[in-house]
């Protein structure tokens, strides 16, 4: 038995940042989670997010009162079309003193903050019915900042409310502002902003946990999910005359979508096929347009657009998906 247990494969999911763009994601779970009959919880090992990512990621580990998943992946999608103008509401006055999101942070935090509340209260970390990694970075210290259901299960100090989680990894720099999280002995705190800052893709993160989880087991299956593809160039004739401003408007879209793409190629060098040709790392990933690329426009016509590249891909890759899940549920 315990032989079997060794070869057993470690099963990780990494979830992609993006704001909006996180439809795309909770839909693929969603068809996983029909195609298996299981929740998404049951189905990996280790959850890695990253903002949008670690919202899912902390959500579908999040117990219900009899211990089973509180949310399915379908339920998660009806978070973004039912709570996303909520959360991205930018009421007349914040538009105006933000002068076109250059002076100030372009959402109150209020909205996202009553979200996270209504879908996580006082749950905890350590309560993650799997281990899940989430994503920060830490403003003052000028360190990335993981927060581990590990940690928060073993060490004194390291569990918190899974909405402050949530709001900590979903601070994006010039959307909301940073979140001062009170250290436990409240006589320090930290200034959190969104981890996709360097890890937008957290599948590296994902993998590098999960060895010191399970250092005796050596083979692994990787499910990647992505929040979309950026595909509109930014022309050179157009870029060499942008100072601070111009370049303000388009650079996080640039370090978000560049981390996500290098992390993918590092990745499948990392894990190639087994010997006997099954895949070891599966990514699933989109490519966007101009029209659908914002990672805040909640509105229902751009919804139903990132829901119909959604279905396109679990059309497209329906093959790959159903080998998948009988991975996953073998």
């Amino acid at each position: 038995m315990g032989s079997r247990r060794t070869r057993k494969p470690v099963k990780i999911l990494s979830i992609d940042g993006g704001g909006i763009r996180g439809v795309i994601p909770a839909m693929v779970l969603a068809q996983i989670e029909s195609l298996t009959g299981k929740p998404i919880s049951e189905l990996f090992d280790l959850i890695a997010g990253t903002s949008t990512g670690g919202v899912l990621a902390l959500a579908l580990a999040k117990p219900g009162r009899t211990g089973s998943p509180r949310y399915s992946a379908g339920e998660m999608v009806l978070l973004y079309e039912r709570e996303g103008r909520r959360i991205f509401h930018q009421p007349a006055l914040a538009k105006l003193l933000s002068m076109g999101n250059l002076v100030e942070e372009k959402y109150p935090s209020e909205g996202i903050e009553d979200v996270l509340e209504e879908y996580f209260g006082e749950t905890r970390l350590k309560d993650a019915l799997n281990d899940v990694l989430i994503t920060s970075y830490e403003t003052e210290r000028r360190l990335p900042f993981f927060f581990k259901s590990r940690n928060a299960r073993t060490r004194e100090g390291h569990d918190y409310p899974m909405k402050a989680v949530a709001r900590a990894t979903s601070a994006a720099p010039t959307y909301f502002e940073p979140l001062r999280l009170d250290a436990d002995d409240l006589r320090d705190y930290y200034s959190l902003i969104d981890g996709g800052v360097y890890a937008n893709n957290p599948s590296l993160c994902g993998y590098v946990e999960a060895k010191t989880l399970y250092p005796g087991r050596e083979d692994v299956l990787f499910v990647s999910l992505g929040t979309g593809e950026l595909t509109r160039p930014l022309r050179y004739d157009d870029a060499r005359d942008w100072g601070l401003a111009g370049w303000a408007k388009h650079i996080l879209n640039v370090v978000l979508d560049g981390v996500s793409s290098t992390v993918d190629y590092q990745l499948r060098q990392l894990l190639p096929a087994r010997p006997d040709g099954a895949r070891r790392y599966w990514r699933f990933q989109v490519r966007l347009n101009e029209d659908n690329e914002a990672m805040d426009d909640a509105g229902q016509e751009n919804i139903r657009s990132l829901k119909l590249l959604a279905e396109g891909l679990i059309r497209d890759r329906s093959d790959d998906l159903k080998l998948l899940c009988e991975a996953l549920a073998g």
